[in-house]
């Protein structure tokens, strides 16, 4: 067997991938490198994490299986012996129906992606089929396979010996004809937190999105996570987080605030990265001491002054030891639900006149435009890290946000008057507050996303 070069070909299916394997022998047989992760991924092999192997041994020439798409992908390869391949997309979308044959031998592979599915002839005795999957197999997760009859006229294999000679299951005769079958759709995204400010924005930015609130997923309990199919999501965006930024500094505080947003994540990060998910991971300008001259850029290093913070900046760094991750920091995150612009214009309608501190600056970062913004992340695929995300603009203070509240409610915004984070806090338990939350828009715009006027925006807000 003459040995081949290494080399990944596409095929007539989006996905399905046809290797070129060097097989080298001599008088005592041969020798092949089956799988080699780092040689295949930089060819453009998918990097899928395979968990399970397994080999359909077949006695005589002519034995058919298939046509079964799995939800998960697969790695084929022949040990001996020879097939005839046919593979038929049976995933949802344009390429649906698509089909592509080959033969075989111990000199090729193929990776089959999830959902399209995968059925072979064997052309010689005694032949070895072997292949890697990427999840493990369960009866569940035969629940979820797509099926397509062998003898489908609309796919016309042309099998190599006709099918009323080979040796076949009358089940895989039984199977649906294209026009009948259901096809798989592709895999979800999951959003843990689907009950707070970021999670309400995320229902109505994702409608077809996985939500989960804290009664089916609770990143305080393992068996939470355990219970989640991983194998039916490409992405995860962790919108859940402990907020209470002083309640953080008692001692009950810290222990929740810790297991919450460190050691939880660390439970998610665990998963993910068993599945080869993409996660979204949400962050906070709480990570910086605010000391920073100018707006923090994404390279800055993290100082957090508190609990809460020092809690996200360690969230931050276990998240960023994933392959596949968007870390999106944002600031002073106004949504639905209780939150400073809804306080400062219930004030404002009672008649009550306050004291608001006017040396943190920073920016809004509305729900919704954080939403478009993970949206855009998960659509353009830029490179992976950390992005700023707030809304525009002027910063400004918080007594300066407030004071334009008042004024976009028909009241006066002299009655605002300012104090210093200092005196305001003075004889409270409070953590302590970066002064300057400013952070730079540069990155995300760069990538093609605009971030919305933070004016304009609380004028929507409030008019809403």
């Amino acid at each position: 067997m003459a040995a081949k070069q290494l080399a990944v070909h596409e095929t007539t299916i989006p996905g399905l991938l046809l290797v070129d394997l060097p097989v080298h022998g001599d008088s005592r047989g041969w020798f092949k490198e089956n799988w080699q992760r780092e040689k295949m991924v930089a060819l453009g092999l998918p990097d899928f994490g395979p968990v399970q192997n397994n080999i359909s041994f077949n006695d005589a020439r002519g034995a058919t299986r298939g046509i079964h798409a799995e939800p998960w992908d697969k790695f084929v390869s022949i040990a001996t012996g020879r097939i005839f391949g046919a593979w038929v997309d049976l995933r949802e979308g344009p390429s649906f129906g698509a089909v592509f044959t080959a033969e075989l031998d111990p000199s090729q592979a193929i990776f089959v992606p999830r959902g399209v599915g995968n059925s072979y002839q064997t052309l010689e005795d005694n032949t070895a089929y072997v292949y890697l999957v990427n999840d493990h197999w369960s009866a569940e997760a035969q629940g979820e396979y797509t099926f397509l009859n062998l003898a489908d006229p609309t796919a016309a294999i042309a099998w190599p010996i006709p099918l009323e000679e080979s040796e076949r299951s009358a089940k895989d005769l039984a199977h649906p004809e294209l026009a009948d079958v259901e096809p798989m759709p592709p895999r979800r995204t999951l959003v843990i937190g689907a009950n707070g400010q970021l999670g309400r924005a995320l229902q109505a930015a994702l409608p077809g999105a996985d939500f989960a609130d804290r009664a089916r997923i609770d990143l305080f309990d393992e068996e939470s996570l355990d219970r989640v199919r991983w194998s039916d999501y490409d992405t995860v965006i962790n919108a859940a987080a402990y907020t209470a930024v002083d309640e953080a500094e008692t001692p009950a505080g810290r222990t929740n605030c810790w297991d919450a947003n460190v050691t939880g994540v660390a439970r998610l990060a665990r998963h993910v990265a068993q599945h080869g998910i993409t996660l979204v991971h949400v962050s906070s300008d709480y990570v910086f001491d605010g000391s920073r001259e100018g707006a923090y850029v994404e390279t800055d290093n993290v100082a957090p002054l508190g609990v809460y913070g020092q809690t996200k900046a360690a969230g931050d760094a276990i998240v960023q030891t994933l392959p596949r991750h968007y870390i999106v920091r944002t600031s002073w995150v106004i949504g639905e639900g209780g939150n400073f612009v809804r306080t400062m214009a219930s004030l404002a309608e009672r008649g009550i006149d306050p004291s608001v501190v006017d040396d943190q600056i920073g920016r809004l970062s509305f729900t919704p435009d954080i939403a478009a913004a993970i949206l855009h992340l998960l659509a353009e695929r830029p490179a992976y890290g950390v992005y700023n995300v707030s809304n525009s603009g002027e910063p400004g203070s918080w007594a300066q946000i407030a004071a334009r509240v008042f004024e976009l409610t028909g009241h006066d915004p002299a009655r605002v008057t300012g104090v210093t984070t200092a005196a305001y806090f003075a004889g409270k338990q409070a953590a302590p507050r970066p002064l300057n939350s400013v952070l730079s828009l540069d990155k995300i715009a760069a990538t093609g996303f605009t971030p919305r006027d933070a004016d304009e925006a609380l004028r929507e807000y409030l008019a809403g």
